[in-house]
């Protein structure tokens, strides 16, 4: 989507659909006061009205509630109720008033992204045969009118959530396309679009080579070959004396359980659980695009989890990379297995502050729902930095604690650990203390996704792929890349 700027005013842009937000007491301004249906107009959070002055053709005004309660939460959520009504129009640009706020800039970067979460579709498999039904038009321009942003944090938005949408592409296309080999192909075109990044893919051989046991165990059962696939962005970060970033993703893109076999009724979904790994990759290309000047390395562990002869089995004992051994008691708790392997391999590699991002847990959608990712860690500050990335851009991150008495739990009985507990406690922190076990020196921080990665229902993302992690790993890595 093409982003414009603009000093004209909202009436004089040439647009399909154009949007005033007005808060609670305001009423429309100058000759919009006598169009056709102000008499009409509500000012609540949410609520909706269409003016029909002489020109343009329709004003949307978007009721954005109390001035006081106004942040870019709700700015986010206005833009995206805009989408729908620019939709009924079929609308092909659409015109913003940026509101006047003391959180300035952040309105228009919180309509800009909203603006694009919201006018995403996945229809790619739809043959569109009914001619009653041709395919809508996309979305194709947003103009902000007066955003006033010097720092240009809405070209970092609009780059953000277009690579988020990117995301959900590959969220919701089908295991049959999307499996590990295509999640690297995706990596080296990547690669190829962008100067400062590299890209390294680990095959089976290079993974037993290397003494990745996780990541072998999971892929035991499927005819798709594993790959460590890795990114290593160069954007001078080290040179100026910051510290060189890890993101390592999930990316298992099927998850049957293996012989621990799921249930049917929600296996469909399992296509999503490469979501971790989509985010990371993803948010790399967004970061080498803004050409952020930070060091990273990006690690997607890709697997297809499946059960066959050749499959891991309940109770056998594997080697992950850092030599601790583990009974895989559980093959459906295999996302810790291949990140294991990937967190150590990260740090080796030079990473001294780490996030993964990982659809690891149910329990964690039984504790926070979809409103919050779970977020552990080993050091305060990293997991405020991340917290307060999240918080910026509306991907929100919870802390859970980790204990000594959590990592006691993983404790094997007749290996170093064992990949679940036999009881229905913990899990998600169970988990965490896993992880925290193939982590040395580096800070890090644990993001269990599971209940953010899909069916939000939030107005800008709703019910389907949310691209969760793409925005806060931007913006951590933009505020990373100001320090030192």
């Amino acid at each position: 989507m093409r982003l414009e700027h603009t000093d004209s005013d909202l009436t004089d842009i040439d647009a399909d659909l154009h949007c005033l937000g007005l808060f609670e007491g305001e009423d429309p301004p100058g000759d919009l006061a006598g169009a056709p249906g102000a008499e009409d107009v509500e000012t609540r959070f949410k609520a909706l009205s269409i003016l029909r002055p002489p020109a343009p053709a329709r004003v949307l005004i978007v009721g954005l509630g109390k001035r006081e309660d106004f942040d870019a939460e709700r700015a986010r959520v206005a833009a995206a109720l805009a989408v729908r009504q620019a939709r009924r129009f079929e609308a092909r640009s659409i015109a913003w008033q940026c509101p006047e706020h003391e959180i300035g800039a952040s309105a228009a970067a919180g309509i800009t992204a909203g603006t694009i979460l919201g006018s995403y579709r996945f229809d790619r498999y739809k043959s569109h045969r009914d001619d009653d039904a041709p395919d809508r038009p996309e979305l194709e321009v947003l103009t902000l009118a007066g955003a006033g942003d010097e720092a240009g944090i809405t070209e970092i938005a609009r780059i953000s959530a277009t690579a988020a949408n990117r995301t959900r592409d590959l969220q919701n296309l089908p295991a049959n396309v999307a499996d590990p080999a295509f999640v690297a192909a995706r990596a080296r075109e990547i690669a190829a679009a962008h100067e400062s990044i590299e890209v390294e893919v680990l095959g089976p051989a290079e993974l037993e080579r290397e003494g990745m046991g996780g990541m072998l165990a999971v892929a035991a059962g499927s005819e798709k070959d594993p790959a460590l696939i890795v990114l290593r962005y160069s954007g001078g970060g080290e040179a100026a004396g910051r510290p060189k970033l890890g993101f390592v993703g999930k990316t298992v893109t099927f998850d049957t359980g293996g012989i621990s076999l799921k249930p049917a009724a929600g296996m469909p979904d399992m296509k999503m659980d490469m979501s971790g790994g989509a985010a990371v990759l993803e948010a790399t290309a967004a970061i080498a695009e803004l050409g952020l000047p930070i060091d990273l390395i990006s690690v997607l562990p890709a697997v297809e989890n499946m059960p066959s002869g050749g499959a891991t089995r309940p109770g056998d004992i594997i080697t992950q990379l850092n030599g601790l051994t583990v009974e895989v008691n559980n093959t459906d708790a295999e996302g810790r297995l291949i990140l294991a392997d990937a967190l150590t391999w990260c740090e080796r590699q030079g990473a001294a502050r780490i996030v993964d991002v990982a659809t690891l847990t149910g329990a964690v959608v039984v504790a926070l729902g979809s409103t919050y990712a779970g977020l552990m860690a080993n050091d305060d500050d990293w997991a405020s930095d991340v917290e307060r990335a999240g918080a910026i851009v509306g991907e929100l991150a919870w802390r859970l604690p980790l204990h000594r008495e959590y990592t006691a739990m993983t404790k094997g009985k007749v290996a170093d650990l064992s990949n679940a507990g036999t009881k229905r406690k913990a899990g998600t922190l169970y988990a965490g203390a896993y992880l925290q076990q193939f982590v040395e020196e580096a800070a890090w921080v644990h993001l269990d996704i599971a209940g953010t990665a899909w069916d939000v229902g939030r107005e800008y993302v709703g019910r389907g792929a949310s691209g969760f992690g793409v925005r806060l790993l931007v913006e951590l890595a933009r505020n990373e890349s100001a320090s030192g």
